[in-house]
């Protein structure tokens, strides 16, 4: 325990949000246009404080996953895991996808929305047969060098399985991965010192480039997907932690920075260290957070998910196209199924976005083109909704093996990295 309590008004949440909103004001005082030594600066501060936390992602899913596993013994427990996840992963995945269908047609946010005669180029996204053989990396070292999150799962979980069948012999091995685990917690602590410059820098930057005014314009789309997720969290998880009989309010409390930081840099795995910690600290064991959390980044996005099918529908809505119902349906099907494992892509929502648009003729490119100049403002929501989902889904698998503990209670914010890592 430490010895003294930071005062709240100094806690490292509240630093963030002291960070966010010196962000939105310096944003707003140097656009780039005419301040663009400004923007540079704030642009350095974000890429530099996400480039280290990128760092830390490999080592820390692979070391957490393989002692997870390897500790427990029980194979069989990793098969149930996997299913177990996939099944509220979809679960959430569809209510996500009907929900934002339902949105559009209550709100109709493209209405009054013009489109550009083009869009910018897009790659296609995998198809779903590329996805499951994309599971299995033929080159290991490549898979971490590109930070390839599925493809590390799937190889940690093979080592962690690999090491419960060898038991005894595995000792010095998961020993060493243990202090890895310790090790890399602490260092994330050290880089999370750094979250209010980081954020002060994502949201200056965005400011900066975007300008408030853009806002004008799409106020109908925005608010339509940000009331839209704050419908989702009320709808599906919150209930899922009641189902799950987990305390709310001490999980709200573990995921404010994590969801914060998100939000922020609008980048999933920014959070993802923080959000693995803080979850471990909430009691779910570090084999359950391990596993669920990554791989959820491409299985459980549920902020895109929704977003996907708002955006598809405004983008027929303001080309005047009506679709029917059943059509609706079958284009949220191929969503569902071309939205697994993108999440390396590069603007993955736009992707999937522009060639389902085009696979049902509607124009993708130029819809994109479009709700491009406010992305960044929607992606900041969707990816914060995004780790607050998977957090979710740790804790409902946790429960559902049995293995939810207690939240860990500490004098500060933070946890000691030590007592983190020392979780089962």
């Amino acid at each position: 325990m430490r010895s003294s309590r930071r005062p709240r008004w100094l806690s490292s949440t509240a630093l963030i949000f002291y960070g966010l909103i010196l962000g939105v004001v310096l944003g707003a005082l140097f656009p780039a246009e005419s301040h663009p030594v400004a923007y540079e600066t704030f642009r350095f501060l974000s890429k530099a404080f996400i480039s280290l936390i990128k760092m830390l992602i490999v080592p820390l899913i692979f070391s957490t996953i393989v002692v997870g596993i390897g500790k427990t013994g029980d194979v069989r427990a990793v098969g149930r895991m996997g299913w177990k996840a996939l099944v509220y992963f979809e679960v959430a995945s569809t209510i996500a996808l009907a929900l934002g269908l339902a949105i559009a047609h209550i709100v109709r946010p493209g209405d009054g929305l013009k489109l550009p005669p083009s869009g910018e180029s897009l790659v296609q996204p995998k198809t779903f047969v590329e996805t499951l053989l994309h599971l299995f990396p033929s080159n290991v070292i490549d898979a971490m060098a590109k930070q390839d999150i599925l493809q590390v799962v799937v190889f940690a979980t093979l080592i962690g399985v690999a090491a419960a069948h060898v038991k005894g012999k595995a000792g010095p091995f998961l020993t060493l991965m243990d202090s890895v685990v310790a090790v890399m917690f602490q260092l994330t602590d050290y880089v999370m010192a750094l979250t209010p410059l980081g954020v002060l820098g994502a949201m200056a930057g965005a400011v900066s480039h975007h300008g408030l005014k853009v806002l004008g314009s799409y106020a109908k789309l925005v608010g339509s997907l940000y009331g839209a997720l704050i419908l989702f969290t009320l709808i599906v998880l919150i209930p899922a932690l009641l189902i799950a009989r987990a305390p709310i309010r001490q999980f709200f409390q573990k995921i404010r920075e994590p969801f914060l930081l998100a939000f922020s840099t609008a980048s999933s795995e920014a959070a993802l260290p923080r959000a693995l910690e803080k979850m471990v600290e909430y009691g779910v064991p570090k084999s359950v957070a391990g596993f669920v959390i990554p791989a959820g980044y491409s299985f459980n996005l549920d902020g895109s998910t929704l977003y996907i099918s708002l955006a598809a529908l405004t983008i027929a809505q303001a080309a005047g196209i009506r679709m029917s119902l059943e059509t609706e349906l079958l284009m949220m099907l191929t969503f569902l199924l071309t939205s697994k494992g993108v999440a390396g892509v590069p603007r993955a929502s736009l992707v999937i976005i522009a060639a389902g648009c085009a696979a049902f003729n509607l124009p993708g490119e130029a819809g994109v083109a479009m709700i491009l100049a406010v992305d960044e403002l929607m992606d900041m929501a969707r990816t914060s909704i995004n780790v607050m989902g998977n957090c979710v889904a740790s804790v409902v698998v946790a429960r559902w093996e049995g293995v939810l503990g207690e939240p860990l209670v500490v004098q500060d914010e933070s946890a000691p990295a030590a007592e983190v890592a020392a979780r089962p």
